[in-house]
């Protein structure tokens, strides 16, 4: 069929995603562009009609964020937290995929549904039941264990416990699923040549799963960055996470407690833009491995 033939269907049937991304993506990535080249400045004492105006600042905001000390504190902070989270959070999804996957596992369905359900819990909820296991009044572990969760040095790793535990199952249905995808002769044929099922996994089933693995971690790396739930959800169970814990945390305290709109909005575009430069950084590093691209 011609082109000129084909009239306006295709078009027709592509309006409403089109509706739906300008009115919820880009109108609101145009706006938030728009409000970071804004500062309100004051005149006089601040009072009466015309006292306080918005005047276009160009970059001067955008250049305040990337100087404040406060975000980038942030930012290690993050990726400390991240590099916990992304090492255990996919080699547990990795391994348990395996597991199931394994001729000889038994009770897969109920072990998938298990594995999976943390998942379904919301993020809110999940580190709120996890926090009253952190209170020292509360925890039937704490005792036993002789830590505190809470505890200036603690507190990253019992955050980074709840992301693990909701985010494993998720990850691990993703690879799961590659794997049974994969033709079983595969594997007949690596036993026949006297592989082991440690020496299939390895030797088999891990290099068909790269791609599968690489966007899972491209997945996890976004959400990592993008944290907020759960030290905002701890915050009021202990003194040690401030209120700039996280660059998404510091946008939250700019905008809504201070009232800064202007500086929020250029603080989230910088994050925004680290975000996809750590994300296709990291694609562009695996590519040539995970989907054989020259």
């Amino acid at each position: 069929m011609k082109r000129s033939e084909r009239g306006p269907w295709p078009y027709l049937f592509l309006t409403p995603a089109i509706v739906l991304f300008t009115l919820f993506l880009a109108v609101p990535i145009g706006y938030t562009v728009y409000l970071a080249m804004l500062r309100t400045r004051v005149s006089g004492l601040g009072l009466g009609r015309g006292a306080r105006r918005e005047v276009f600042v160009g970059f001067d905001n955008f250049a305040a964020a990337l100087a404040d000390t406060e975000l980038w504190s942030g930012w290690l902070r993050v990726l400390g937290y991240g590099a916990l989270v992304l090492v255990v959070m996919l080699g547990l999804a990795l391994l348990f995929a395996l597991l199931l996957d394994s001729a000889r596992v038994r009770l897969a369905r109920f072990s998938r549904i298990a594995i999976f359900l943390p998942y379904a819990v919301p993020g809110v909820a999940a580190t709120l039941l996890w926090g009253f296991l952190y209170l020292p009044s509360l925890s039937p572990i704490r005792d036993v264990l002789n830590v505190d969760f809470l505890d200036a040095t603690t507190v990253t790793y019992s955050m980074a416990n709840v992301a693990v535990w909701g985010g494993v199952g998720f990850n691990m249905i993703v690879l799961y699923t590659t794997l049974r995808a994969i033709p079983r002769d595969l594997y007949e044929a690596a036993r026949l040549d006297g592989a082991s099922e440690f020496q299939i996994a390895v030797r088999v089933k891990i290099p068909i799963l790269t791609p599968a693995i690489v966007l899972t971690t491209v997945f996890s790396i976004i959400a990592t960055i993008q944290v907020f739930t759960e030290p905002t959800t701890l915050r009021p169970l202990t003194n040690t996470i401030s209120s700039t814990w996280s660059p998404l945390m510091k946008v939250y305290r700019d905008a809504f407690v201070t009232g800064d709109l202007y500086s929020a909005a250029a603080t989230s575009i910088v994050i925004a833009a680290i975000s996809l430069v750590l994300s296709f950084g990291f694609l562009r590093v695996v590519r040539n491995h995970a989907f054989r691209e020259g």
